[in-house]
């Protein structure tokens, strides 16, 4: 038994990884990928290779379980030809949680992927209250845009955030943005910018694939309604 990753190196909790070390004693192979499958009626094995030298081998084995790298269940939101986000890849949603249909909501996993129950839930507390805010001012499906919405993107080795809108009623759950990174870095910063000026900057976070990080709203306030996108980056 083995667990695999393309990453250099594991993305566990250091807690979690020791303790599993320690009761399991699974190796982890890094910088690795499965090339194939082999069989034929049941499984044989599978070929892994080594992502930066391209050196296989065969791994005889029972099962394959693939893990990771999770889909938001965004199966109806396609199917309402809601605007998706290529990085979450979940619906777009600006900071009250709509989506890109007046009147339509999304919250929790369904804006993007792999999170855990209880922020999920306050996601969907958070949508409540600004559909209830909605219901009060009108049918749903009639309110008009928000012409002070600006779009929220990312640059590598950021992967995607989450709202991917700034909008001036609200700020997005628990007065956060969710973001993922596609690289391992160390003590880097989040600085969100518009046009080049600096909106806000976070303590040093570590950056590790998989894991979330955060970047608080406090720079909302000074994002300009009729500039371009706010744009988050990684300082020094």
């Amino acid at each position: 038994m083995a667990l695999v990753t393309e990453h250099e190196r594991q993305q566990s909790y250091a807690a979690f990884r020791l303790g599993a070390a320690l009761r399991w004693r699974v190796p982890v192979w890094t910088s690795t990928a499965v090339q194939r499958v082999a069989g034929r009626g049941r499984l044989a094995g599978v070929e892994v290779a080594d992502v930066r030298t391209g050196a296989a081998r065969f791994v005889p084995c029972d099962a394959v379980v693939f893990t990771a790298d999770w889909i938001p269940d965004h199966e109806l939101a396609r199917m309402a030809g809601l605007a998706m986000d290529p990085g979450t890849r979940g619906p777009a949603v600006d900071t009250s949680l709509e989506t890109s249909a007046a009147g339509v909501f999304a919250a929790g996993n369904l804006v993007h992927a792999a999170e855990t129950a209880d922020i999920a839930a306050l996601s969907g507390r958070h949508a409540a209250r600004h559909i209830a805010a909605a219901l009060g001012s009108g049918p749903l499906g009639s309110r008009r845009p928000d012409p002070a919405q600006r779009p929220v993107i990312v640059e590598p080795p950021l992967r995607w955030i989450s709202p991917n809108a700034i909008t001036s009623a609200a700020a997005p759950p628990l007065g956060r943005f969710v973001l993922r990174s596609q690289e391992f870095r160390r003590l880097a910063r989040l600085e969100a910018r518009q046009d080049g000026r600096l909106l806000a900057r976070s303590r040093p976070v570590r950056l590790v694939p998989g894991r979330p990080v955060h970047l608080g709203a406090a720079g909302l306030a000074r994002v300009d309604p009729a500039g371009g996108p706010v744009r988050v980056v990684t300082g020094s």
